[in-house]
């Protein structure tokens, strides 16, 4: 998106809400000459003047979101910042997923009208603004159902999608590997199969013979009709891919079992959408993970492993990020996923510091991960992006949170007290053991060094002596070699 689009796409909000702020901002933005990813996506985009609207809006169903030009519109009962908040982080979804942002139109009131969702009059002068600004999709700030849906877009006769379907998009359009496409096409067709529409009697399909002309017992009517044909393979295509996901759970349970037979500690890096988690495990582990200002930019998990100032060897993992109000089918579909949160001895919730609302990220990342059984889980809270935070956040943050680290993940600011405070966290060694290990062991000095913390060595004529702190399951390995009474030289 050029300079020129943003400006204009922020003066639209700043007409609608009367205050102005951007929806993202290119700071966080470092792009790798390798990130293919980064191009692919950048290769889609609209040419002026194509329309794709649709002759018959009853196959709204079966389309995309991606390359169009969009009205968002939704309500709101709370605060202005609130409703502020809300509706820029709609406009940055919609742009995540291709659309051209062209208006947007809000309304106050106590709860959604059951027919249309805004109210026939507020529904007639959405109708109007999509009409003048040539818009062929209205995207609404909410979980609409199936029947305001459809009432909605008889009155303003465009296609009509909810929040829980763009964000669905963008999942789809961003997923790669084998699992995370087969996790979001789980959750599309679970938001899809009640939404489903009939196209009346015409398409369904007769029964033939006898049956067909009425006559004789048995008559089984018409038959299935398209829409339950519909039904019935999306049923089917459900079934097939929960057995396909859960073929692929045993595969991400060894590793974890491997790393834990090990007593190899785990950091989880979660945290809202677009506040730096994979740039954050670039700098910590020169991962290489593609970064990209925008939205669910990664989605599949990546695992990297880090050692400590002593030695000792750890896992970082970065997980899918969370949004306010996600789409309860996308939790449950990435329930493996967010697993991988649920088995790590750290959460490294990462917040950022220059959005208008961190406390509303940090309480919408909490409310998921209490779906997934992490409350016994130490937390740290980082806040990434502080070098362009105001400066009177930055101080009421620390208030408030006088643990949590402030962090830079483009100047590398606090990079250094990060990695501190991560290694005092994690979980170390606590039994001490003094060894005199023969040089033929080499590989029990390695596990020694891997899994547990020493504090002195010393090489002799039988061997390698050592005085550290192992793990439970390293002691009765160790136990025929160990020496209490060694004095180990400096």
């Amino acid at each position: 998106m050029t300079s020129e689009d943003k400006e204009r796409r922020n003066a639209m909000l700043d007409r609608v809400l009367s205050r102005g702020a951007q929806a993202l901002d290119d700071h966080d933005t470092t792009p790798e000459d390798d990130q293919f990813d980064l191009a692919e996506r950048a290769a889609l985009t609209r040419v002026a003047g194509l329309s794709t609207e649709l002759e018959d809006i009853t196959e709204v169903e079966y389309r995309q979101v991606r390359l169009e030009r969009v009205v968002l519109a939704g309500i709101w009962n709370g605060t202005q910042a609130e409703a502020e908040n809300s509706i820029r982080e709609l406009a940055a979804l919609a742009e995540t997923a291709g659309s051209e942002v062209l208006d947007a139109l809000i309304q106050r009131r106590d709860k959604p009208d059951p027919g249309t969702y805004l109210g026939k009059g507020k529904a007639a002068e959405l109708a109007e603004v999509v009409a003048s600004v040539g818009a062929d999709t209205v995207i609404i700030d909410s979980e609409l159902a199936p029947s305001q849906r459809r009432g909605l877009e008889d009155v303003i006769k465009v296609k009509v999608v909810d929040r829980v379907a763009l964000i669905l998009d963008i999942f789809a359009q961003h997923a790669k590997s084998r699992e995370g496409k087969a996790q979001v096409e789980l959750a599309q067709l679970e938001y899809l199969l009640p939404r489903l529409r009939g196209w009346g009697e015409s398409l369904s399909r007769q029964a033939g013979g006898r049956v067909a002309g009425g006559a004789g017992i048995g008559s089984r009517g018409p038959g299935e009709t398209k829409i339950e044909l519909d039904r019935r393979r999306i049923r089917t295509r459900m079934s097939k891919l929960r057995r396909e996901i859960n073929a692929m759970a045993p595969s991400r349970e060894t590793k974890r079992k491997n790393r834990a037979r090990h007593h190899v500690p785990s950091v989880a890096i979660v945290g809202y959408t677009n506040a730096g988690k994979s740039s954050l495990l670039n700098l910590l582990t020169d991962a290489e993970v593609m970064v990209q200002n925008a939205l669910f930019a990664t989605l599949d998990p990546t695992v990297r492993q880090a050692k400590t100032a002593d030695g000792l060897v750890f896992t970082y993992t970065d997980t899918v990020g969370f949004v306010r109000n996600l789409p309860h089918q996308l939790v449950e579909a990435f329930r493996s996923t967010l697993e991988e949160a649920a088995g790590s001895d750290l959460l490294l919730h990462v917040v950022d510091a220059s959005h208008p609302d961190p406390h509303g990220q940090i309480q919408a990342v909490r409310d998921v991960l209490g779906d997934v059984e992490t409350g016994d889980i130490p937390e740290l809270l980082v806040f990434n992006k502080s070098d362009i935070a105001e400066e009177a956040v930055i101080t009421g943050l620390r208030a408030e949170y006088p643990d949590a680290q402030f962090v830079s993940a483009v100047s590398k600011e606090g990079i250094d007290d990060l990695i501190e405070a991560i290694e005092d966290r994690l979980p170390v060694p606590d039994i001490d053991m003094t060894v005199l290990i023969p040089y033929e062991r080499g590989d029990l000095v390695s596990k020694i060094y891997a899994l547990g913390t020493v504090e002195h060595e010393s090489h002799g004529t039988e061997g390698t002596s050592l005085q550290a702190k192992v793990p439970t399951e390293l002691v009765d390995e160790l136990r025929e070699f160990q020496r209490p009474d060694l004095v180990i030289d400096e």
